[in-house]
């Protein structure tokens, strides 16, 4: 994974008039903090992009993930989204968590937990009047402090048509080089619920996923919930992915899905977890060659006035790296 200088080289070359560092925030960037800072976004009447955000009021500032929450007029369904991943073989998530720590083992990965997390995110933008959808790549980097302080640069990708199956299924993200939001946060600006750097132990992370809304006792999707949270937030060491993973499988419920290439054209494994009222389905992604989990796609499972049964509407990978984002 990049550290900070290289991240900071990319999103420069990435923008040809880069925000000063000292600059006051733009109308876009008040918005982008005013997002931070309270849960609820307004969806607009008549042309809808999806902002409600999954992972909570924070996960807004760390990876813009756009998911549900699209709200339309009675009748106005709009088809047309990328196809599922593919998957073959078969396996248990019981048996996904054990090659995950072998690989987790023989594989570095960070020693120490980051405040800097990269992620690229995919959403729709859906024009209810014309009935169609145009998936919003985005390409974001967020590192913060203890006091709250910190910068949330987010690069637009290239949109594309959901129907475009080569475009859906590339083994990169490609850039616009369209810097919209470069938000510098002043102490107090970025709230999360946890601020120090966490332990690599179970009771380390069922505390942090615990103070990211996981109950005491939860089903395999509040576990994901909380983790797709706290990634949005953390890079965290290849320990704590081990025990994140076997706290999604001691929770049960999950479904293993055997292996595919997720989107950015890494080797994965996939898990799949439903929502109590079964309106939505997330696979989270691990990666067969480093055992750490790198994304979550959604699926819509019961047809609402914007999406069909069955429609992916996001996803956000993780692990990023030079050779995955141009």
């Amino acid at each position: 994974m990049p550290d900070n200088a290289v991240l900071e080289r990319m999103l420069i070359d990435a923008d040809p008039a880069p925000t000063p560092r000292d600059a006051p925030p733009d109308a876009r960037a008040l918005a982008t903090r005013d997002r931070i800072l309270r849960r609820d976004v307004a969806p607009k009447r008549r042309r809808v992009q999806t902002l409600g955000w999954a992972g909570g009021i924070t996960a807004v500032a760390a990876s813009t993930a756009l998911v549900i929450g699209v709200l339309s007029p009675q009748g106005a369904a709009v088809a047309g989204t990328p196809a599922p991943l593919e998957f073959s073989g078969s396996s248990t998530v019981a048996q996904i968590v054990d090659d995950a720590e072998t690989a987790l083992a023989e594989t570095p990965g960070p020693t120490v937990p980051m405040r800097t997390v990269r992620t690229a995110s995919w959403g729709f933008q859906v024009d209810v009047d014309a009935k169609t959808t145009t998936v919003v790549p985005q390409l974001s980097t967020l590192v913060w402090e203890p006091d709250g302080s910190g910068r949330m640069t987010i690069i637009a990708g290239v949109p594309y048509d959901p129907s475009d199956a080569v475009a859906s299924n590339a083994a990169e993200v490609s850039s616009s080089g369209k810097v919209v939001t470069d938000l510098v946060m002043e102490p107090g600006d970025f709230e999360t619920p946890w601020t120090t750097v966490p332990g690599e132990t179970r009771d380390d992370m069922v505390a942090m996923l615990e103070a990211f809304g996981m109950p005491a006792d939860p089903t395999a999707y509040d576990v994901e919930l909380a983790l797709t949270s706290v990634l949005d937030q953390w890079t965290l060491t290849d320990a704590q992915h081990a025990q994140l993973l076997l706290l999604l499988e001691e929770a049960g419920g999950g479904e293993a899905l055997g292996n595919t290439t997720d989107r950015l054209g890494r080797a994965v494994t996939g898990v799949r977890v439903q929502s109590p009222d079964g309106a939505v389905s997330d696979l989270v992604l691990v990666s067969r060659d480093t055992g750490r989990i790198v994304g979550v796609e959604r699926t819509v499972l019961k047809a609402d006035d914007v999406f069909p049964a069955g429609a992916i509407i996001s996803y956000q990978m993780w692990d990023l790296d030079e050779e995955t984002v141009r």
